[in-house]
Order: C-alpha cells, then sequence, then structure tokens
C-alpha cells in the first residue's frame, strides 16, 4: 500500500453542483465529473484513516465509496457545507463502540460545541449515538504514523485551518479548500509538497475564495509536483477546463482516487 490514498469524497462548493434550479451547461452536463458535493477528503494511510470534514452529503458519500471505519475526524472551519454531516458519525460510532476523535481549532470546536450540543453535553449516551473526544488543535499533531501542520489560511473575515500531511519528514499532502489567498509564511510552509489540493472556485475573482488563475499562480509559487482543485461551482466545465490548465495541473472530481 501507498503512504498515503486520498478519496475525494465531494468537490463542490457550498451549494453543490448542480445548483438547484439552474440549467447552465454545467448543471445539466451528463458528464458525471460535473456532479459535485460538497468538499471533503478521506485519507487512508497504513495504520490509520481520517476524514477532513464532514459535509452535509457525508452518509452518501461514505456509502459510496464504501467506508466502513473511521480513526479521527478533523476539521478545517465550521461553515455548514464543512460540518452539516457531523451526525452521520454515529454510526461508526455505533460500529466500534469507541467514541470518534474530533480535531478542530479552538474557534471551530466551539462552533462544533454549539451547533451539537446534544453530542457533546448529553449525559446519557446511547450504543447509537454519537461519542465525539474533542481535541482541540494547538499546533501540529499526528494521527498514526501522519503529522499534520496547521495552515492558517484567510477565509473572508475568518482564518480557518488547512493542512500539510507529512510522513517520515517527507512533505506528501497540502490542504487548502476555502481561502482567498496564500500567506507567503504558507507557502514556504509547503513548498515542494507533493500534492498540492486547493481552493479554485471559478474563472472569475471572489472575495473568500481563490479564482482558478489565482490558484494556478499559487501552485507555481508552491512547486508540488502536481495540483488538483477542489470547492469549484458550476462555472467550471470539467472538459472545457482541464483544457486550459497548464501540465501538472488538475480539477478533481467526486470519487478521484489518488495516492502518494
Amino acid at each position: 500500500m501507498a503512504d498515503l490514498e486520498i478519496i475525494f469524497l465531494g468537490t463542490g462548493t457550498s451549494q453543490g453542483v448542480p445548483v438547484i434550479g439552474c440549467d447552465c451547461t454545467t448543471c445539466k452536463s451528463s458528464d458525471p465529473r460535473d456532479n459535485r458535493l460538497r468538499s471533503a477528503i478521506f485519507v487512508r494511510t497504513p495504520e490509520c484513516s481520517f476524514s477532513i470534514d464532514t459535509p452535509p452529503e457525508f452518509r452518501i458519500q461514505c456509502l459510496r465509496e464504501n467506508i466502513g471505519h473511521i480513526d479521527a475526524v478533523v476539521y478545517t472551519h465550521s461553515h455548514t457545507d464543512h460540518i452539516l454531516g457531523f451526525d452521520d458519525l454515529r454510526r461508526f460510532c455505533e460500529m466500534s463502540g469507541e467514541k470518534m476523535p474530533i480535531y478542530a481549532a479552538p474557534d471551530t470546536m466551539a462552533d462544533l460545541r454549539r451547533v451539537f450540543q446534544y453530542a457533546f453535553e448529553t449525559e446519557v449516551i446511547w450504543r447509537n449515538y454519537i461519542r465525539p473526544d474533542p481535541h482541540v488543535i494547538d499546533g501540529a499533531f499526528s494521527l498514526g504514523e501522519t503529522r499534520l501542520v496547521p495552515l492558517r489560511l484567510p477565509h473572508g473575515k475568518m482564518i480557518l485551518n488547512g493542512y500539510l500531511m507529512m510522513r517520515n519528514n517527507e512533505k506528501l499532502v497540502a490542504y487548502m479548500t476555502d481561502c482567498h489567498s496564500v500567506p507567503d509564511e504558507v507557502v514556504s510552509q509547503v513548498a515542494g509538497v507533493k500534492v498540492l489540493v486547493i481552493d479554485a472556485l471559478r474563472h472569475k475573482e471572489h472575495p473568500t475564495h481563490l479564482s482558478v488563475q489565482q490558484a494556478v499562480d499559487i501552485s507555481k509559487l508552491i512547486k508540488p509536483e502536481s495540483t488538483y482543485f477542489i470547492h469549484m461551482c458550476h462555472d467550471l466545465l470539467h472538459e472545457k477546463t482541464q483544457a486550459s490548465l497548464p501540465p501538472g495541473v488538475f480539477l478533481s472530481y467526486d470519487g478521484l482516487r489518488i495516492t502518494v
């Protein structure tokens, strides 16, 4: 087995694609790569597996990818398109009989405790309830032999966590969802990473997300072996957009699997 496998559970923006009530070319496309659930990835290593975020379709995504075990969940931020599948974790707790380790920055953990108060504060724990085991992120941490380094990224007025994933001190994957820029210090942190996964909402610039060209420019600074775009809206038709990208830069799609 490769050191690290990534499954793209979803690659769409907050409304997903197709968008409700839209008749655009992408929303009516017959190409399955143009169907995008809300963004998240599942990471599998020889000794551990974890999800980054739990979108509203998390149950559907896990069924589609035949995911029957998760060791932990790592959150980027608390916007609804990244957390509302939280309750679907209850089935994993039921099967394992164990609590589910939840990793999040202090502000994100506070929001999770508020939104899912029943899970964090209930006194009676039923067998099929989610049983979170909260871990507040205050620096780098490890899941199995994978070292996760938080990357502080601006998303409008908030700051969220991207993550650099390392094994044996090698930079394998940098995951940067929902950001409108990448600070110089983060570029330096992840420079030379094997795989960059980065926000690329649409062609037109946006106040809280990177555009396609901005994401391409950042990729050129970081110089990964390959780059995959995520969190894409219906402005981006997969086949047409992919044909316009430079070598080594790809649109991801739901169900895509890569190994590093």
